[in-house]
């Protein structure tokens, strides 16, 4: 074998170890890439056109939606943030690598599905009635015989069919005040938040009655169990720092003016 065709083999070995090389740095980058998700869920996580799904993170807003953004913002991950149904998005994040969604509320049911980053807010578990309702409640078991407007995946009405009550189930929250107004459903459970939000906005509709709030849980940027614990520990991490700047706290400010 003369020297020029020995100088050729070597070039070819450089260029292919080259190749194989970026190959790998380019699987590793895809691999870190982040898929998070979220739903319509005013003022938590809102789309900017007011529709109830989003495609990039420019059209998704809120008190979470910041929250997280400004995580991400101290980390190094390439990310994608999608808003879609709840009941969507909660069954095809689980089990999907790298694969997210918030706001997440944080239970003991729920704790070993996920991986936590969090907390961001918290969600008060109120019970509505109509304006014109004149239903009251002492306690949550004097709800066992109404009939209570919910939707599918969402953390309160499941808890609430668990515990044997009567849960209208719909694909999204936003039907429920209407389910109110025109007797199809006596209660409405949803967050002390949320509510008075979703019924003005979507239905011009106020004076919704909180006859009770039972429960109290944190919310989480929550991924499936088989992300890489690093990616969780960064997040996390990024997070604290952000709470300890201020920025969480600044972000829940301007929501609340």
């Amino acid at each position: 074998m003369d020297s020029t065709t020995l100088k050729l083999l070597k070039v070819a070995k450089a260029g292919l170890l080259s190749l194989i090389l970026a190959g790998v740095a380019t699987t590793a980058a895809a691999a870190d890439k982040l898929y998070i998700f979220t739903e319509k869920y005013p003022p938590y996580n809102d789309s900017v056109s007011g529709q109830s799904f989003a495609h990039n993170e420019n059209d998704i807003t809120g008190i979470c939606s910041d929250m997280v953004k400004a995580a991400l913002a101290r980390v190094d991950y390439d990310y994608v943030m999608k808003m879609r149904a709840w009941s969507y998005a909660y069954n095809w994040v689980q089990d999907r690598e790298n694969h997210g969604l918030f706001c997440t509320a944080r239970t003991e049911e729920r704790e070993n599905q996920f991986q936590w980053v969090g907390p961001l807010a918290s969600i008060k578990w109120t019970l509505f009635a109509a304006p014109d309702s004149d239903i009251s409640l002492n306690s949550l078991e004097d709800a066992k015989n109404l009939q209570i407007a919910g939707y599918k995946g969402d953390v309160m009405s499941d808890y609430l069919i668990d515990n044997g009550f009567n849960v209208i189930m719909g694909v999204s929250g936003d039907v429920n005040t209407r389910r109110l107004m025109l007797g199809q459903a006596d209660l409405w459970v949803t967050d002390g938040l949320v509510g008075p939000l979703v019924a003005k906005a979507e239905h011009g509709i106020t004076g919704l009655k909180p006859v009770l709030v039972f429960r109290e849980t944190p919310m989480y940027l929550a991924f499936s169990t088989n992300t890489d614990p690093a990616i969780i520990a960064d997040l996390q991490k990024a997070l604290d720092e952000a709470r300890d700047a201020g920025e969480l706290e600044q972000i829940e400010n301007r929501y609340s003016q």
